[in-house]
């Protein structure tokens, strides 16, 4: 093994009064520092297969723990081979011969080599499929008790349950366009139904956002043309949408419209607006007159 030169007096001083900041071996899997390129002089270390040595000169605030890791090394081997030990000190300028450990670079490099193709993929991905690029990267990690809930709702039939307070205002807008409603009235009687929330029940057992009877649900799925699924939201959506549509058509004025939604048709054309749902009338055309402004 190669032997240090001598150590001058001025250097002995130096590594008694004050240790280096080193520490133990440091494993070369899990540095994550980039391997400097080795230069012209790099060599092997002869007896310990596996090994380059590189030189480095020494730099303010460099130690052996360190460079061991920016160099993907073994702070012991690098100590031995320099002749130094745990208290010694690094001196500026000065060269050091390090040791680097061939399997850890390699290691390394492929590590970059497959994370720098993993980005380019990526953004491959964003580039053909931005949509689904967008859905993947807001993919949230749900607990345990999450993922249990979630299972009960599937299991209860509820679907799409998950959209937020504004995709559902944002649903019932564009469902009432369609369906020639004004889409502010639709918001403010999902609003005051359910708060636009889906998976709620009422103790009469009107279900969903816009809260419909499923005896009412079986009647909007004639305007349909299909099944309407009151447990969906896109469905729901549409079954109270369809009915503020017939109401419409059937009632003298948007009062007595949004009240036939809450008291029943029938019973607002035999007995006009009871005293409730006249309050519920208010509360309705005041959220309107809010979602306007």
């Amino acid at each position: 093994m190669n032997r240090r030169p001598r150590t001058s007096p001025f250097r002995s001083l130096l590594l008694r009064l004050r240790p280096a900041l080193v520490a133990g071996p440091v494993a070369a899997a899990l540095v994550l520092a980039v391997l400097p390129a080795a230069p012209a002089a790099a060599e092997r270390w002869p007896g310990h297969p596996g090994r380059t040595i590189v030189k480095h000169v020494v730099k303010p605030g460099d130690t052996a723990t360190g460079l061991a890791v920016r160099y993907h090394a073994w702070t012991a081997e690098l100590l031995r081979l320099n002749g130094l030990s745990e208290s010694s000190y690094l001196i500026v300028g000065e060269t050091l011969r390090i040791p680097v450990v061939d399997a850890a670079v390699r290691k390394h490099r492929a590590k970059r080599h497959h994370a720098k193709h993993h980005r380019a993929r990526q953004q491959h991905a964003k580039r053909e499929h931005p949509k689904q690029h967008h859905r993947k990267e807001h993919r949230v990690h749900r607990s345990p008790q999450q993922r249990a809930l979630a299972h009960r709702m599937r299991a209860a039939g509820w679907e799409h349950w998950r959209h937020s307070r504004a995709t559902v205002k944002r649903l019932i807008a564009a469902e009432a366009r369609r369906q020639g409603v004004q889409p502010r009235l639709a918001q403010a009687i999902g609003w005051m139904e359910s708060g636009w929330y889906q998976p709620v029940i009422s103790s009469a057992g009107a279900i969903g956002v816009m809260q419909v009877l499923p005896g009412t649900g079986e009647w909007m799925s004639l305007y349909a043309g299909r099944t309407l699924d009151l447990r969906n939201t896109h469905d729901n959506i549409k079954a109270g949408v369809l009915l503020l549509k017939v109401l419409d058509d059937h009632t003298r004025n948007a009062r007595h419209q949004i009240g036939a939604y809450y008291q029943g048709l029938g019973a607002v054309q035999r007995h006009g607006l009871y005293d409730e749902t006249r309050r519920y009338v208010d509360n309705v055309q005041a959220i309107q007159r809010r979602l306007r402004r």
